[in-house]
């Protein structure tokens, strides 16, 4: 199934938005509220067109049924699969169109269940189709082995003999380099087991911090008193009044810290798998396990974390204007998540956000504005909050028919932030789709944040280039810098932090809490330049290592990193280069999964095992920092900053 590209941004959504508008109308910004409406009053023109995948339920149906009929030929097909050319061509074909229906019955019944989560029909048949694909894919279970079994010589052969093989020929060639460590059906299908309870840190630490965990009450300086659950937290947590902040930070993280032993047992466990799995598969860490089957060179790694190190004082020149702004005497991590802009209002309509995105990727030619137009104008777009609808947004790739994004506008910045991201991802996947044949149309994961953060660098220097208001521009400097540093300095740090975890445990110790603890400290302390008088990090931070989720996602974190660090290389490229380096970028959005993700993005200019690209990023972090600098200096002389 193609993965949903989510804006890491849109988070904070999930936690709950107030939108603060009247049913059925239109704010006085005008923009539409349909947030207590049901889905089906929704008009036409602000819904996108699922009848693009099937008509009808019953259509989805009987594509079901086709490919329960499909796949009912793969045992007896299985067994001379690599018999012959022609036998692997016949089988593989039957596969991939059983895939390919697959990935649209799934779409369907996904979308449609986002769009209204009380619907039992649609939840029934999301269900049915995961069902079914979890079994079909249990069903391929022997196709590894057997194509080591075949060889690379004899399938080179076929390839000669076959020319319809070429479409697969990359997934091939990619389990013949991963064979070593590749087990035998019988020792996988033991391993596979291990998928019965594997998952209990991960879904044992869901369960703690969202269900049975108890969080204490506070009273704000005004006497409002509130629950310190996640949601309050991260709304009050950056609050214009710093005695109120300090005590959200303090008290949340006093409270996650009676539950650190448990959190440190669960996240122990979860690394020993990580590295119970590299063991089994002949890996010598659980880095390279991660790594090496999609070619990633353990250097980009390491790469990154040195490099963050290098440029750590591009990350406090920043706070330490923040705290400038801020008119801070002292500035600690309690402050973190103020903005240093205290009174900015802007509301763009949903047309107004259209024109503005079609602006700012002018640059990125015809061709390019041409599809996102027709994103706009033929129902690819799901747009305004409903009652009933998921929160927050993505992208979703479908081969064969186009992508689907889903939003929730409200008229922001944000909004329009969030809405051209997802539209980074959508041309991702509509040139795969339309350049690749489905076997080779799916891209990495670590390719998969390059082209949203794209599309935001972009969005971002048209603002500023044509934006009058001082303050507003400031504003998004603010916006852009804090998520920069929240994206590849703090994940950084993330996976800094993983990859101690993981060679404490790849040494033969255990993770306890005081280890975890002592780590995430000196870690913090290093990067926010608490030695350097830069920014006071207290001792409550040491816990949070408790709450990070992608720590049981095995070296996930880095990713976005160096996507990021990636696609500011790439903006500036197109931006200040020539048609050369935009067609450039193109190709890398056309080819899928044609090829390794490091391969992929050196096509396109940039090569992240060298410290080119971390250098031209950290530069225009620097630039973008001088900027907001000078824009302060002058408002604030003016006496016009925050008034």
């Amino acid at each position: 199934m193609k993965k949903l590209f989510a804006n890491p941004k849109t988070i904070v959504m999930l936690l709950g938005v107030s939108f603060g508008l009247v049913a059925n109308g239109q704010n006085k910004t005008g923009i539409p509220d349909f947030s207590n409406t049901d889905r089906s009053a929704v008009p036409k023109e602000y819904k996108w067109r699922m009848e693009d995948i099937y008509a009808t339920t019953d259509a989805w149906k009987a594509d079901l049924e086709k490919v329960k009929q499909q796949s009912a030929k793969i045992e007896s097909l299985s067994k001379t699969w690599t018999a012959s050319a022609k036998n692997m061509l016949d089988f593989l074909n039957t596969t991939n169109d059983i895939s390919l229906t697959g990935e649209k019955l799934y779409s369907y019944a996904s979308n449609q269940s986002n769009m209204d989560l009380g619907n039992t029909l649609f939840i029934s048949l999301k269900g049915e189709v995961e069902n079914f694909f979890v079994q079909f894919g249990a069903s391929l279970s022997f196709m590894e082995s057997d194509i080591i079994a075949l060889g690379e010589p004899k399938f080179n052969e076929y390839l000669k003999a076959e020319k319809g093989l070429e479409i697969y020929k990359f997934g091939i060639e990619k389990t013949f380099r991963n064979k070593d460590h590749i087990l035998s059906s019988d020792q996988q299908k033991i391993v596979s087991l291990t998928g019965l309870f594997s998952s209990a840190p991960n879904e044992a630490y869901g369960v703690l911090s969202n269900v049975e965990m108890p969080h204490p009450d506070v009273t704000l300086h005004d006497g409002t008193k509130i629950n310190l659950n996640v949601a309050n937290y991260m709304k009050y947590r950056g609050s214009a009044n710093q005695a109120d902040r300090s005590l959200v930070m303090n008290t949340f993280w006093d409270n996650q810290k009676k539950f650190e032993g448990t959190y440190a047992a669960l996240l122990n466990g979860e690394i020993k798998k990580h590295w119970f799995a590299a063991q089994v598969e002949k890996y010598p860490t659980s880095l390279d396990a991660r790594l090496y089957p999609t070619a990633i060179d353990t250097k980009v790694y390491t790469e990154l974390i040195d490099a963050i190190h290098s440029h750590l004082g591009s990350l406090q020149k920043f706070l330490t204007l923040k705290k400038k702004m801020l008119g801070l005497p002292n500035y600690s991590y309690d402050d973190i998540y103020t903005s240093a802009v205290k009174s900015v209002s802007k509301t763009y309509t949903y047309d107004e956000a259209k024109q503005i995105i079609l602006n700012t990727l002018q640059p990125m030619g015809k061709g390019y504005t041409d599809i996102i137009t027709k994103a706009f104008n033929e129902g690819w777009i799901d747009i305004y909050p409903n009652k009933g609808k998921e929160s927050g947004a993505y992208s979703s790739g479908l081969y064969g028919v186009h992508p689907f994004i889903k939003v929730n506008y409200n008229g922001d910045y944000n909004s329009v932030s969030t809405l051209i991201h997802e539209l980074g991802h959508t041309m991702h996947s509509y040139y795969s789709d339309k350049t690749q044949p489905y076997a080779t149309s799916q891209y990495e994961t670590f390719l998969a944040e390059i082209a949203s953060t794209f599309n935001e660098n972009l969005l971002m220097h048209y603002i500023l280039k044509t934006e009058t208001d001082d303050l507003f521009k400031i504003y998004i400097l603010d916006q852009y810098l804090d998520n920069a540093r929240g994206t590849i300095f703090r994940q950084a740090l993330f996976a800094e932090f993983e990859l101690a975890m993981h060679q404490q445990v790849e040494s033969g110790q255990s993770l306890t809490a005081d280890f975890l603890d002592k780590k995430y400290l000196e870690l913090t302390k290093l990067y926010y330049g608490d030695a350097k008088g830069v920014m006071k990090v207290p001792d409550y931070i040491q816990t949070e290592w408790s709450y990070i989720p992608h720590f049981y996602m095995d070296y996930y974190v880095f990713q976005y990193s160096t996507g990021l660090i990636a696609s500011m290389a790439l903006s500036e490229m197109v931006l200040n280069g020539k048609e050369a380096d935009r067609d450039r970028y193109i190709t890398m959005l056309s080819s899928g999964g044609n090829d390794y993700p490091l391969n992929i993005l050196r096509k396109a200019g940039v090569d992240m095992t060298q410290p080119e690209a971390y250098n031209a990023a950290f530069a225009n972090f620097d630039k973008l920092v001088d900027q907001m600098e000078a824009l302060y200096n002058k408002l604030n002389a003016e006496g016009k900053f925050n008034k």
